[in-house]
């Protein structure tokens, strides 16, 4: 596990479209489709990152709070499941089902989604306004496993009540942090 942060993609750009298969419902589902009403969060996550685990239950409460139409919720994991079976498709929807999400969860296999957001950890997220503009990228809030402090989620439910309400959320904001995301060889050879 290396400790990564995420990397702070410029404010208002623009969300990049997708089309990925929904681990659970095996439907191919677009950003068009999942987009909420007055605010869209797109989550890269994945199973076996001990800081997803750590969130995990704040993420099933910000999802209870927060519901559709108003705001869409996608989880999406880029790992290579190949080099990490516990993120494959398979066992993606295993634990979905487990856990009770109650947003879909996407697979990126070919890490284009994941590129094209500049995602760079698990957990990941980013906050888009109507417009599919970004409003907040960043932490969930700053509890990380060991440090005792309590999982609450105040940083993205802060900048998610902002957009509700039509405003922009605070300009100060923290990169997120966990496990950097498995990247596949071709992918690292592309990059490098």
């Amino acid at each position: 596990m290396a400790l990564t942060p995420s990397h702070m993609l410029p404010l208002a750009t623009p969300a990049p479209d997708f089309r990925l298969p929904d681990t659970v419902s095996g439907q191919m589902l677009d950003l068009q489709t999942l987009r909420g009403d007055a605010a869209t969060l797109v989550m890269f996550i994945c199973n076996h990152c001990p800081y997803v685990k750590h969130v995990n239950p704040e993420l099933l409460r910000l999802a209870a709070d927060y519901r559709p139409p108003r705001l869409g919720i996608v989880a999406i994991s880029s790992n290579d499941a190949s080099a990490y079976p516990e993120d494959s498709p398979e066992a993606m929807r295993e634990a979905a089902l487990r856990l009770g999400y109650p947003f879909p969860y996407l697979h990126d296999a070919s890490q284009q989604v994941a590129r094209a957001y500049q995602a760079a950890c698990t957990p990941d997220f980013f906050l888009f306004d109507r417009e599919l503009k970004l409003a907040y990228r960043g932490r969930l809030d700053d509890s990380t496993p060991g440090n005792a402090r309590p999982l609450t989620g105040a940083d993205l439910r802060a900048a998610i009540d902002a957009v509700l309400a039509g405003e922009p959320p605070s300009q100060q904001q923290h990169p997120s942090m966990g496990c950097n995301i498995k990247w596949t060889k071709q992918v690292r050879a592309d990059a490098g």
